[in-house]
Protein backbone atom coordinates (compact mmCIF):
# COMPACT_ATOMS: atom_id res chain seq x y z
CA UNK A 1 0.00 0.00 0.00
CA UNK A 2 2.95 2.53 0.44
CA UNK A 3 3.86 2.21 -2.78
CA UNK A 4 0.68 3.64 -4.69
CA UNK A 5 0.58 6.15 -2.23
CA UNK A 6 4.26 6.78 -3.10
CA UNK A 7 3.75 7.05 -6.68
CA UNK A 8 0.82 9.42 -6.63
CA UNK A 9 2.96 11.75 -4.13
CA UNK A 10 5.82 11.83 -6.69
CA UNK A 11 3.43 12.44 -9.76
CA UNK A 12 1.99 15.36 -8.15
CA UNK A 13 5.58 17.02 -7.26
CA UNK A 14 6.37 16.28 -10.83
CA UNK A 15 3.42 18.28 -12.09
CA UNK A 16 4.42 21.17 -9.87
CA UNK A 17 8.25 20.94 -11.25
CA UNK A 18 7.10 21.52 -14.41
CA UNK A 19 5.75 24.86 -14.22
CA UNK A 20 8.16 26.07 -11.79
CA UNK A 21 11.06 25.10 -14.17
CA UNK A 22 9.23 26.97 -16.70
CA UNK A 23 9.97 29.81 -14.55
CA UNK A 24 13.16 29.47 -14.11
CA UNK A 25 13.89 29.33 -17.94
CA UNK A 26 11.86 32.71 -18.21
CA UNK A 27 13.90 34.33 -15.21
CA UNK A 28 16.96 33.07 -16.90
CA UNK A 29 17.10 34.47 -20.25
CA UNK A 30 15.58 37.66 -18.82
CA UNK A 31 18.98 37.65 -16.88
CA UNK A 32 20.91 36.84 -19.98
CA UNK A 33 18.78 39.41 -22.22
CA UNK A 34 20.04 42.43 -19.45
CA UNK A 35 23.50 41.31 -19.26
CA UNK A 36 23.57 41.35 -23.27
CA UNK A 37 22.35 44.32 -23.09
CA UNK A 38 24.82 45.63 -20.51
CA UNK A 39 27.52 43.68 -22.76
CA UNK A 40 26.35 45.82 -26.09
CA UNK A 41 26.30 49.19 -24.10
CA UNK A 42 29.94 48.69 -22.74
CA UNK A 43 30.97 47.69 -26.46
CA UNK A 44 29.15 51.07 -27.72
CA UNK A 45 31.05 53.42 -24.67
CA UNK A 46 34.48 51.91 -25.48
CA UNK A 47 34.38 52.35 -29.46
CA UNK A 48 33.12 56.30 -28.66
CA UNK A 49 36.38 56.18 -25.87
CA UNK A 50 38.62 55.02 -28.20
CA UNK A 51 37.51 57.96 -30.82
CA UNK A 52 37.69 60.20 -28.51
CA UNK A 53 41.08 59.23 -27.55
CA UNK A 54 42.64 58.63 -31.19
CA UNK A 55 40.93 62.46 -31.95
CA UNK A 56 42.98 63.70 -28.42
CA UNK A 57 46.23 62.16 -29.70
CA UNK A 58 45.98 63.75 -33.26
CA UNK A 59 45.30 66.80 -31.53
CA UNK A 60 48.79 66.32 -29.78
CA UNK A 61 50.17 65.37 -32.24
CA UNK A 62 49.29 68.28 -34.20
CA UNK A 63 50.11 71.24 -31.23
CA UNK A 64 53.43 69.39 -30.89
CA UNK A 65 53.93 69.78 -34.58
CA UNK A 66 53.68 73.74 -34.49
CA UNK A 67 55.80 74.26 -31.52
CA UNK A 68 58.53 72.21 -33.72
CA UNK A 69 58.31 74.75 -36.93
CA UNK A 70 58.10 77.03 -34.33
CA UNK A 71 61.19 75.60 -32.63
CA UNK A 72 62.96 75.59 -35.88
CA UNK A 73 62.05 78.99 -37.32
CA UNK A 74 62.75 80.33 -34.30
CA UNK A 75 63.60 83.85 -35.83
CA UNK A 76 60.39 83.88 -37.12
CA UNK A 77 58.54 82.61 -33.88
CA UNK A 78 57.08 86.40 -32.99
CA UNK A 79 54.98 86.03 -35.71
CA UNK A 80 53.33 82.41 -35.24
CA UNK A 81 50.97 83.52 -32.40
CA UNK A 82 49.34 85.71 -35.12
CA UNK A 83 49.17 83.64 -38.27
CA UNK A 84 48.35 80.16 -36.11
CA UNK A 85 45.43 81.32 -34.41
CA UNK A 86 41.80 81.06 -35.65
CA UNK A 87 38.11 80.69 -34.30
CA UNK A 88 35.77 78.21 -35.06
CA UNK A 89 34.51 78.42 -38.45
CA UNK A 90 37.31 80.36 -39.81
CA UNK A 91 38.81 77.91 -41.87
CA UNK A 92 36.67 75.63 -44.03
CA UNK A 93 38.40 71.92 -45.22
CA UNK A 94 37.18 72.77 -48.63
CA UNK A 95 39.20 76.13 -49.06
CA UNK A 96 42.38 74.06 -47.80
CA UNK A 97 45.09 73.79 -50.85
CA UNK A 98 48.79 72.39 -50.68
CA UNK A 99 51.77 74.94 -50.85
CA UNK A 100 53.70 75.73 -53.54
CA UNK A 101 57.35 77.24 -53.94
CA UNK A 102 59.21 78.40 -51.31
CA UNK A 103 57.56 77.85 -48.08
CA UNK A 104 57.12 80.83 -45.31
CA UNK A 105 55.77 80.62 -41.95
CA UNK A 106 52.31 81.74 -43.65
CA UNK A 107 52.09 79.13 -45.85
CA UNK A 108 53.32 76.45 -43.00
CA UNK A 109 50.50 78.15 -40.74
CA UNK A 110 47.78 77.79 -43.48
CA UNK A 111 48.51 74.04 -44.02
CA UNK A 112 48.91 73.42 -40.04
CA UNK A 113 45.17 75.51 -40.03
CA UNK A 114 44.19 73.15 -42.97
CA UNK A 115 45.05 70.00 -41.00
CA UNK A 116 43.31 71.27 -37.69
CA UNK A 117 40.29 71.49 -39.23
CA UNK A 118 40.73 68.23 -41.55
CA UNK A 119 40.91 66.49 -38.17
CA UNK A 120 39.12 68.02 -35.13
CA UNK A 121 36.62 69.43 -37.51
CA UNK A 122 34.81 72.76 -38.80
CA UNK A 123 34.29 74.04 -35.19
CA UNK A 124 37.65 73.87 -34.40
CA UNK A 125 39.43 76.87 -33.21
CA UNK A 126 43.14 77.30 -31.97
CA UNK A 127 45.11 80.16 -29.81
CA UNK A 128 48.87 80.52 -30.26
CA UNK A 129 50.76 82.48 -27.53
CA UNK A 130 54.29 82.86 -27.01
CA UNK A 131 56.05 84.54 -23.99
CA UNK A 132 59.01 84.97 -22.70
CA UNK A 133 60.26 82.51 -25.05
CA UNK A 134 57.37 79.81 -24.12
CA UNK A 135 55.20 78.93 -26.53
CA UNK A 136 51.67 77.59 -25.97
CA UNK A 137 49.25 76.18 -28.11
CA UNK A 138 45.65 75.58 -27.25
CA UNK A 139 43.04 73.41 -29.90
CA UNK A 140 39.50 73.49 -29.22
CA UNK A 141 37.09 71.62 -30.63
CA UNK A 142 33.49 69.24 -30.27
CA UNK A 143 33.06 65.82 -29.81
CA UNK A 144 30.44 63.76 -31.85
CA UNK A 145 28.62 63.80 -28.45
CA UNK A 146 28.93 67.96 -28.80
CA UNK A 147 31.11 68.19 -25.53
CA UNK A 148 33.37 70.87 -26.25
CA UNK A 149 36.93 69.66 -25.86
CA UNK A 150 40.25 71.69 -25.14
CA UNK A 151 44.03 70.86 -25.41
CA UNK A 152 46.70 72.68 -24.28
CA UNK A 153 50.74 72.11 -24.93
CA UNK A 154 53.52 74.76 -23.86
CA UNK A 155 57.10 73.85 -24.27
CA UNK A 156 60.06 76.59 -23.94
CA UNK A 157 61.68 77.59 -27.42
Amino acid sequence: MSKPFSYSRNYALQQRQRGFSLIEVLVAVLILAIGLLGFALLQTTSVRMSKSAAIRTQATNLATELLDQMRVNRLSAASFPSQASFSSGAISSVSCIPATGTVDVAKMTALWKCDVVRVLGDNASSAVTLSDGVATVQLNWSDRGGDATEFSVSTKL
